[in-house]
């Protein structure tokens, strides 16, 4: 009889080479960006069948969730016309990189690992032991990719790797978590005298306890991400001052 104990498991992890991972995460960031232009266009029309539900309207900033297909995870949306704004001032904060540093201070680790195409990343971030409950430990590998639409419509969409993919390029440290960004990101829409509508949505599932206020929360980072991102677009476009970006 063998009395050792059984071997830990561990994730797969999987090496492929960057013109395999090019090709793949085209195809599966076209859903995803389909998915934010079908959620920055909703609700317009006076349809209120789609399944967003608005949770508040704060500063000028509508807050929206959604349940997902799946019913485990909430989609949760942030819309804001941003006047005196262009599309490509915001679009150069609007990133994967300046959003994790406003969802916790203790972002311990933000850096590309590889870029794919002119406009296709790989990112790591990491938070650290400093972090809330929500991030604490946690680790996402992401893609990024930004395009623009035939309309001039800017849409950048966020997604985790699968697991897999991620272990063979960044083999997870021992006291972290992985979590997973689920279909997110921004897309930025051109009004008249040069203002922009933008809409954030994110799906996090942080791969463990979510807290019951975790909703409140969300909705109060919701709206201060886009606006610290708004005062960092006009502080690198060299913006004269606006006191009330709503008016």
């Amino acid at each position: 009889m063998n009395s050792s104990s059984p071997a830990p498991c561990s994730t797969r992890s999987w090496s492929i080479s960057d013109d395999s991972l090019r090709r793949y995460v085209f195809f599966a960031s076209e859903s995803c960006i389909q998915e934010l232009l079908s959620a920055s266009d909703s609700d317009r029309a006076g349809n209120g069948d789609d399944g967003w539900k608005m949770l508040a309207f704060e500063d000028g900033v509508e807050i929206s969730k959604r349940r997902s297909g799946s019913g485990s995870f909430h989609t949760f949306r942030s819309r804001w016309v941003l006047k005196s704004v262009s599309p490509e001032q915001f679009i150069t904060v609007a990133n994967a990189i300046d959003a994790a540093k406003q969802w916790d201070s203790d972002l311990v680790e933000a850096r590309y690992i590889k870029d794919l195409d002119e406009n296709l990343s790989i990112i790591r971030l990491r938070y650290g032991e400093s972090s809330k409950p929500l991030f604490r430990n946690r680790e996402y590998i992401v893609y990024e990719r930004r395009e623009t639409m035939d309309d001039g419509t800017l849409v950048v969409a966020v997604a985790s790797l699968p697991k897999e993919i991620a272990a063979g390029l960044q083999p997870k440290q021992n006291n972290s978590i992985r979590g997973l960004l689920l279909q997110s990101g921004w897309v930025v829409e051109r009004l008249d005298d040069d203002s922009c509508m933008v809409t954030y949505v994110v799906q996090l599932d942080p791969a463990g306890w979510l807290p019951k206020f975790f909703v409140n929360r969300f909705n109060t980072k919701l709206v201060m991400i886009i606006e610290n991102l708004w005062k960092q677009a006009q502080a690198c476009s060299a913006i004269p001052s606006i006191t009330d970006p709503s008016s």
